[in-house]
């Protein structure tokens, strides 16, 4: 009887120990286990939050492809419309030279007859119509001449259009005897209004030389013009000294 006991005991400490020992092997498994879990669910966190990420940004991107997409597709239609005015433009001008041309020969040929018949029997009534169809063939002439001085004008705002429209290099000239004066300067906001405008031959981002007694002072960049002035910003790197009013301007890279 006593030695069951004994027995007893010894199977009841036994399996005790066994427990203990189970539980410290297990239990540094299953805090892995927990660990891993843990990691696995941080990393499953972190692709859902990259891939809303991502999603965001094919998102923007695909927007920002559309508006660039919608700005080609503008610019070109505004590229066509400025060709298809510098067109007509160009087919006026040679409808004016082609006028020109048929009223400077009528013009000599009415001052031809008026000098063959002069100290001849013309009669003052005949006299008085032949100045007459002269002075109007000058005044039709000068008309024509003017017309075709705008319709140039016209011809290299378009032209200038288009070429800052296309994005390339492009240099804008401006009339080699082109020359201004500066009516107000603006220290705070860097631009400086000038006398010279459209009718003048100015043009969106033509560049001028600010000048003072022979001396440079500095660089312009036309950003807007109008008939008879325009407005201009200093070009960084450029202002070797106050602009004042009365500063002369004349082209940076005049037309040959």
């Amino acid at each position: 009887m006593l030695l069951r006991r004994v027995i007893l005991i010894v199977a009841i400490i036994a399996a005790i120990a066994a427990v203990g020992i189970n539980i410290g092997v297990v239990r540094p498994k299953i805090q892995q286990l927990r660990d891993d879990r843990d990691s696995q669910r941080n990393q499953k966190d972190e692709y859902h939050h990259e891939l809303d990420q991502t999603k965001r940004t094919l998102s923007l991107t695909q927007a920002q492809l559309t508006q660039t997409q919608n700005d080609l597709t503008q610019a070109q239609a505004a590229r066509d419309q400025l060709s298809s005015k510098l067109d007509a433009a160009n087919t006026q001008i040679q409808d004016l030279n082609d006028k020109i041309t048929k009223v400077t020969t009528q013009l000599h040929s009415t001052s031809d007859q008026l000098a063959a018949y002069t100290g001849t029997g013309l009669t003052p009534p005949q006299v008085v119509a032949l100045n007459k169809q002269l002075a109007d063939t000058q005044m039709a002439l000068s008309v024509a001449n003017q017309e075709k001085v705008v319709l140039g004008r016209e011809v290299a705002k378009l032209n200038n259009q288009i070429q800052l429209l296309i994005g390339t290099n492009y240099v804008v000239r401006l009339p080699a005897s082109l020359k201004g004066t500066v009516m107000a300067v603006d220290p705070k906001w860097n631009f400086v209004v000038l006398n010279v405008g459209e009718n003048q031959g100015v043009l969106p981002q033509g560049e001028l030389l600010v000048s003072r007694d022979g001396r440079l002072v500095g660089k312009v960049v036309i950003s807007s013009v109008q008939k008879d002035r325009s407005i201009a910003n200093l070009v960084p790197g450029w202002q070797l000294g106050d602009i004042i009013e009365g500063d002369q301007v004349i082209p940076a890279n005049p037309a040959s």
